[in-house]
């Protein structure tokens, strides 16, 4: 989303980054990383959504 563009989508980053629009916000399975590594968001899809991981089978 693009938080310029999108004012929902401008107010959930202010709502988590401390009133900052601040980018890049990431939301994984509904839990909140303001400017996380890469390696932050891809614990948080291991931990919280592995089933988008690649190679992911059910």
């Amino acid at each position: 989303m693009n938080i310029w563009e999108d004012p929902g989508a401008a107010a959930l980053v202010r709502s988590v980054a401390d009133g900052n629009e601040t980018v890049p916000t990431v939301t994984v399975a509904g839990r909140a990383m303001v400017n996380p590594s890469k390696r932050q968001v891809m614990e948080a899809v291991a931990k919280y959504a592995p089933h988008l991981l690649p190679g992911h089978v059910e």
